[in-house]
């Protein structure tokens, strides 16, 4: 009967083995499907400085830095901002649409220009229309990035 011992050591082995082994990883928990993300409205968006151009035409154009501030609810901003800065009198952001509509007041050795922007965000661009008195023209500005 030497069949009988082989079993018992092969068994013994096999009990040894599998108290060897590792523990099977815990598989996770499914986790369900994020909500749809919500448009973000807060300083991550408009605050900060824009850059772009403006003009009639695309031959006619004026370089313009845009600072602007939001809070969430209230826009406000300058334009050109530093010595020469014009604040702007008026502004308002519909998150809904994305629309931006500013007003500023300009005093230059004509008199006082009253400019009229009217935007939309897209992605880190606004675009649309500016002018003033009689000149209408478009605009692109573009929310300037900072090297880290």
């Amino acid at each position: 009967m030497r069949l009988k011992p082989y079993c018992v050591c092969l068994t013994l082995v096999l009990l040894l083995m599998s108290a060897c082994a590792a523990e099977p990883e815990p598989v996770p928990a499914p986790q369900p499907e994020p909500a749809a993300a919500e448009p973000v409205v807060g300083d991550v968006v408009l605050s900060g400085t824009w850059t772009g151009d403006w003009g009639p035409s695309p031959t006619d154009r004026n370089a313009v830095v845009v600072e602007l501030a939001w809070d969430g609810a209230t826009l406000s901003g300058q334009v050109n901002p530093g010595p020469n800065a014009v604040d702007l009198t008026s502004a308002a952001f519909d998150p809904a649409t994305n629309n931006i509509t500013m007003e500023a007041d300009a005093e230059t050795f004509r008199g006082t220009l009253h400019y009229v922007m009217e935007g939309t965000l897209d992605g880190n661009t606004i675009s649309g229309t500016w002018g003033h008195d009689d000149v209408l023209g478009d605009f692109t500005i573009t929310m300037a990035t900072t090297e880290e």
